[in-house]
């Protein structure tokens, strides 16, 4: 008889514990019941009392769900009502805020002039970190929201929400942009070297250095040319492919290592046109000139954020060939 007494209220002990104190003796009383009839009923099916208690208690279950059921306490930290709003959101701020955290700190750090490896290390330093504080903070508020029992109609659905159709294949219009833009890019730099978009006392001030003729302006003629190469085998393919995505993906990083290593050897811009614009900033210039001398300089600065501004451009056109590769694939 005592190690049916203490089975018994051992679990409903550990029950009621975690109920608030003005519902226990209530609680207690119904399970002492409930507990009583269930053994009474498997007594008259001829088990002994000890197996009856236990496949009684068995069947009842853990005391702590029991006693979430009776509290009206979930057990999960986001339920069913919230739980797509939250990763909806959590993978918004995950596409977009360590991405911008990293292009910061990394911006941030070469004005600064930091060695490479601080560079590196301190920018994946404060993504991860923004990464944690986004999974964290974006949980928590969804658990108080969850767990107050709101009202909110946060998760709430209506059709305005349907995603637009995507395209399905590559239209003539986007060819013929393409085409456009490509010819464009071409007569400016043709207009620049020969007709200058700055004249200075009647004579063409190039933006470009002079010096890359021929060679280094030949090479970016080739890559104008391979864009526009892909762009018709694009068209032609009418579809998004793994290797055309790979292809953009080298071009662009092509196009980018082309701008990158002529803006840190200081060969992209014309030094005749940087002294230009030195001496129309006048004493402006020149107190900026030196407010930034610790950063290299004003020009520096501005070559910094071009050279960060065109990479941002270029991360941007290989992703999006790639998701565009792995929409055409599930088509």
């Amino acid at each position: 008889m005592t190690t049916t007494t203490t089975l018994t209220e051992r679990y409903i002990s550990a029950t009621i514990r975690s109920l608030r104190p003005e519902t226990q003796d209530d609680v207690r009383a119904e399970l002492e019941a409930s507990i009583a009839d269930a053994v009474e009923a498997r007594l008259e099916q001829g088990e002994t009392p000890e197996a009856a208690e236990r496949a009684v208690l068995t069947e009842l279950g853990d005391p702590g769900v029991l006693a979430a059921g009776y509290a009206d306490r979930p057990l999960y930290l986001i339920g069913p009502r919230f739980y797509l709003t939250w990763w909806r959101l959590l993978k918004l701020l995950l596409t977009i805020v360590p991405v911008c955290v990293l292009g910061a700190v990394a911006l941030g750090q070469t004005i600064s002039a930091a060695p490479v490896g601080e560079i590196i290390s301190t920018s994946i330093l404060a993504t991860g970190g923004a990464i944690l504080h986004i999974c964290f903070w974006t949980t928590l508020v969804f658990v108080i929201l969850e767990r107050s029992n709101s009202t909110t109609a946060i998760g709430k659905w209506d059709l305005d929400q349907l995603p637009e159709p995507t395209e399905k294949g590559v239209g003539r219009s986007e060819l013929i942009a393409s085409l456009v833009f490509l010819g464009i890019s071409v007569g400016a730099l043709l207009w620049d070297r020969f007709r200058g978009f700055v004249v200075v006392d009647g004579d063409p001030v190039p933006v470009l250095a002079p010096s890359l003729w021929p060679w280094g302006i030949g090479l970016l003629l080739l890559l104008i040319v391979a864009e526009a190469v892909f762009a018709v085998v694009l068209y032609r393919t009418r579809r998004w492919t793994t290797g055309l995505a790979v292809a953009n993906t080298l071009l662009a990083l092509a196009f980018l290592a082309w701008v990158v290593i002529l803006l840190v050897t200081g060969q992209l811009v014309n030094p005749e046109f940087l002294a230009q614009i030195a001496a129309a900033g006048g004493e402006g210039f020149a107190a900026g000139q030196a407010e930034s001398a610790a950063e290299g300089g004003v020009f520096r600065i501005v070559a910094v954020l071009l050279g960060f501004g065109i990479a941002v451009g270029v991360g941007w056109d290989i992703v999006d060939g790639w998701v565009k590769a792995s929409r055409a694939g599930r088509v």
